[in-house]
């Protein structure tokens, strides 16, 4: 039997960032704005990989392991509502050139295994709300987390009892590379 697990690639903020984030989004963001996302579910995605067999899991998570990449610092400082998904987000105004690259090589990997990517460009972002499907007053953009991303992590969505989790099956650490 080939169980599916539901996967992504992504970076979990760091916790000192994840309780800021949630304090700010609860003094800013009026109540009835959507449903907000767990603190322990914080989190940017890299690549999404959906439905995929223990095989390709395995074959996904070796490719990962050969990447050589450098740290970079992310500064989550934008923020934005996408109606149509009924999504609010906190992102980078500019995203670095480490982001898109890890988040650029992880999707042709996963394409190439098989893994359906979006053809929209990717929009690094952290999501704060769903269904926010009415229209969202956004903050003014005097905000802004700054961190240091030294690793990314394999996930796994789990959904039971009427709640979603993410739980990390894998991480590998970003080094400067060498030449």
């Amino acid at each position: 039997m080939n169980e599916q697990k539901r996967l992504f690639f992504g970076i979990a903020l760091p916790a000192s960032s994840t309780q800021e984030v949630i304090a700010w989004r609860a003094a800013t963001f009026a109540e009835e704005t959507g449903r907000p996302i767990a603190a322990a579910n914080l989190h940017l995605t890299l690549a999404f990989l959906g439905d995929v067999g223990a095989e390709k899991q395995r074959a996904l998570q070796q490719m990962a392991g050969r990447i050589r990449q450098s740290p970079f610092t992310l500064t989550l400082d934008d923020a934005g509502h996408w109606p149509r998904s009924g999504v609010v987000w906190l992102g980078p105004k500019q995203a670095p050139r480490g982001l898109l690259q890890l988040a650029g090589l992880l999707r042709s990997q996963a394409a190439r295994s098989g893994c359906y990517q979006s053809p929209l460009p990717f929009h690094p972002h952290v999501t704060l709300f769903r269904n926010a499907l009415q229209p969202v007053a956004l903050p003014p953009r005097n905000f802004s987390w700054q961190f240091r991303v030294e690793r990314f992590a394999l996930f796994e969505s789990l959904f039971s009892q009427g709640r979603t989790r993410y739980r990390a099956l894998a991480s590998w650490e970003l080094q400067q590379e060498s030449l």
